[in-house]
């Protein structure tokens, strides 16, 4: 998953090096589990999505009806901040969605896929096949197309994307340009011809969705409705910038090892919720076909072969944040996680 793809950077442009191609395509690094253990693990549940996409669903509605009620009141401030928390979670939504494994039924994880990336701005089948990208080439410069922070580090579109001043205007001019059919060399690099009719005529959907709503807030003279739609990914996608980028930032790039180019950290029970259990992001790219549901128990059959997981955000941040730094200046600078003895390389 990545969380504000295109920071500092650009969409991976096509390869044609085939030896680059093959050696990329040798398989990655991969933990010894049992096959019984795999196979329970990886069991879909629609009861577990619906516990956790209705309790959220029920969450939004609930924040957004009382950030109504405040509107013209300064209580309206806490209460647009929290219903845009809630709402801009759906960027970790989407993304285990595209995995199609939070639900045992297809129609569930479609119907919410679409929500959710409408939601978060991410065109459906654009990231579908962007985000496959990124599992197959993980930090991999040449190819993958949801590097979070460029090398060298560029320290302000980081900041900046905190407000979504950076993903989400990217995102917004994609959308406007696809729904004019105005496709670019990189993304024909990874959609096949049979998605981009598709995704032109989602795009334009978008697109109406949110000119409807901007009549509505003229004809209701108030810009109350344009804070239900969009808008919260940049008032309130703080909490996804800030889980986000401990994925893979400051990690290793152009390695076939997960586990030196992503993270797993600790968080309390509230972000895990939000964020859909994401943060233990090691085991997710591991073995994305796990549901989100089961990440916790699959950390805990294999944490022996896996570096540490960080404690906490506070410990993460601690060693990420001056490797970025020195990035700036050191593009070859990265942070070197220790695998256990007896999977290391000889």
């Amino acid at each position: 998953m990545s969380t504000t793809p295109g920071v500092g950077s650009t969409a991976a442009p096509r390869v044609t090096d085939t030896a680059f191609e093959d050696g990329i395509g040798q398989q990655w690094y991969q933990p010894v589990i049992a096959r019984a253990a795999l196979k329970e693990l990886m069991k879909r549940s629609d009861a577990e999505g619906w516990r956790n996409f209705g309790l959220w669903l029920a969450l939004l509605i609930a924040s957004g009806v009382v950030a109504a009620m405040t509107w013209g009141s300064w209580w309206a401030v806490p209460a647009f901040f929290v219903y845009g928390t809630i709402y801009s979670s759906s960027d970790a939504r989407w993304h285990e969605l595209a995995h199609g494994t939070p639900f045992k039924s297809r129609r569930a994880n479609d119907f919410f896929y679409h929500l959710s990336s409408f939601m978060t701005i991410r065109e459906a089948y654009w990231w579908r096949w962007s985000h496959a990208r990124h599992h197959t080439h993980t930090y991999f410069q040449a190819r993958d197309p949801e590097i979070q922070v460029a090398r060298p580090t560029k320290v302000w579109p980081i900041v900046i994307d905190f407000l979504g001043l950076m993903g989400c205007t990217v995102e917004i001019g994609k959308v406007v340009r696809h729904a004019f059919g105005r496709v670019d060399a990189a993304t024909d690099a990874f959609l096949p011809a049979t998605e981009k009719p598709k995704m032109i005529w989602s795009c334009r959907i978008y697109l109406a969705v949110v000119l409807g709503t901007v009549a509505l807030a003229i004809a209701m003279r108030s810009f109350l409705p344009l804070m239900f739609v969009w808008t919260p990914r940049f008032y309130g996608g703080w909490l996804h910038q800030l889980l986000g980028l401990t994925q893979h930032a400051g990690l290793a790039v152009n390695v076939k090892d997960h586990r030196l180019n992503t993270r797993t950290v600790h968080i309390n029970p509230v972000f895990r919720f939000l964020y859909l259990n994401m943060n233990y992001h090691l085991e997710h790219h591991l073995l994305p076909m796990v549901p989100f549901h089961a990440l916790p128990r699959l950390h805990e059959a294999i944490k022996n072969q896996l570096p540490p997981a960080y404690p906490s955000l506070f410990a993460a941040y601690r060693e990420m944040l001056p490797a970025l730094w020195k990035q700036r200046s050191d593009p070859a600078h990265v942070i070197e996680r220790k695998i256990p003895v007896e999977d290391a390389p000889a």
